[in-house]
């Protein structure tokens, strides 16, 4: 795989040293992508995944000349460290002293609300993956904003068909910023209609490790109602509360814990919920398409691992790129919105489409059930089925 790639952690005076390596002229032609995200902090795992899968998508994208239309892409990469201040403040870089024809980014939903002000500020694309916050879409968009990740209504709506049915009653558990609150919101929204109904909300600090107060709580509150019962954990990075959870015993009060799909590591704790039901952005086994197949295929060979969950986000982002660029002949910001607004584009998923409304991207979803397999580390999330564009009314929030 060929990298173009400055880091954010070399001397300010190397940077402009490479920049001053080649022609002008030349340079100036260049296509510059700024990868803000969070190499460092709790989720430098979803990190890792989504920065290979953007240079993977890039090269699939290009045929490996990593060129688009005969110029140059560049990469830069930029460290948010998870906090909202250096988000704006680096994306801020890319824009005004970079002079980066796009951003893509970040990792934490918290960074990106902070970071969408400066896009507009700049007037230049900020393509939103791997963050999941409606809000992001929503209430705090503005037309510089597209997103490639799916959104806390994708998957509340995809894992309330999973879960939703007369007579069981839901307790959420979940991080207490955004990612949590917006994915509870809208999972709560999604319910209804469904015939389930959700009886209590519990939000944790995203850096707790005792969760015997919380589930306490949700056990009590779950316990003396009747049907089917159901503790649904929202939860991102490290610090995975289910094993913990599924060691207090929940099946003595009737309690089930049930999910949506994560990275590999995180299904680890799967293995001990065989036959749990949810709905998942993405699993490498169960899309079928040309993307993918590239994708499983050429990872394997490289990493001696199969691609992750954000590793197929940051492909997407990558070959969405590349495609507006082509269709919009130029990196122009406006030019780019024109081409994107609509666009329809192939991805490790199959067909998307930003939608015109609030650039959020349309993509499946699929519901779940875990299988277990002593000769594998992790839950395995077997198709159910797939949930379509069409087969979800994912609301227009902004």
């Amino acid at each position: 795989m060929i990298k173009c790639v400055i880091r954010q952690a070399l001397p300010l005076m190397a940077a402009v040293g490479l920049t001053a390596a080649g022609a002008a002229g030349a340079l100036a032609e260049d296509i510059k992508i700024a990868h803000v995200y969070g190499q460092t902090g709790a989720l430098e795992a979803y990190a890792k995944q989504s920065h290979t899968g953007l240079m993977m998508g890039l090269e699939y994208a290009t045929d490996g000349t990593m060129e688009v239309d005969g110029r140059k892409i560049v990469v830069i990469e930029k460290d948010t460290q998870l906090k909202p201040d250096i988000g704006k403040a680096v994306l801020a870089e890319a824009y005004g002293d970079d002079e980066v024809d796009i951003a893509v980014g970040p990792v934490s939903s918290g960074v990106a609300l902070a970071m969408l002000p400066v896009a507009e500020e700049y007037e230049k694309l900020l393509i939103v993956e791997p963050a999941v916050a409606d809000s992001i879409t929503g209430e705090n968009w503005n037309r510089y904003v597209f997103r490639t990740s799916r959104n806390s209504s994708q998957d509340a709506i995809s894992n309330a068909v999973a879960l939703g049915q007369e007579g069981v009653s839901i307790a959420t558990l979940a991080q207490d910023y955004a990612f949590g609150r917006d994915g509870v919101a809208a999972f709560r929204e999604a319910l209804e209609g469904t015939g389930a109904k959700l009886v209590f909300e519990e939000y944790a600090p995203t850096d707790t490790k005792d969760f015997t107060a919380n589930a306490q709580r949700i056990f009590d509150a779950l316990k003396d109602e009747p049907g089917r019962k159901f503790l649904f954990v929202i939860w991102a990075g490290g610090g995975n509360p289910i094993s913990k959870i599924k060691a207090m015993e929940p099946e003595r009060f009737g309690v089930e814990i049930a999910t949506g799909g994560n990275i590999l590591a995180a299904m680890k704790a799967y293995k001990d919920l065989p036959g749990m039901e949810g709905a998942t952005y993405y699993y490498y086994e169960i899309p079928k398409n040309p993307v993918n197949d590239w994708l499983v295929s050429e990872h394997q060979k490289r990493f001696d691992a199969p691609p992750d969950f954000f590793t197929a986000g940051g492909m997407t982002a990558g070959i969405a790129i590349v495609e507006a660029i082509r269709k919009a002949g130029s990196t122009d910001t406006e030019d780019l919105i024109a081409a994107m607004e609509g666009m329809e584009f192939d991805s490790p998923k199959g067909k998307m489409m930003f939608r015109a409304e609030d650039h959020q991207a349309l993509q499946s979803m699929y519901h779940f059930k875990i299988r277990v397999d002593p000769d594998v580390e992790w839950g395995i999330p077997e198709l159910v089925r797939e949930l379509k564009i069409e087969d979800m009314d994912i609301p227009i929030r902004n």
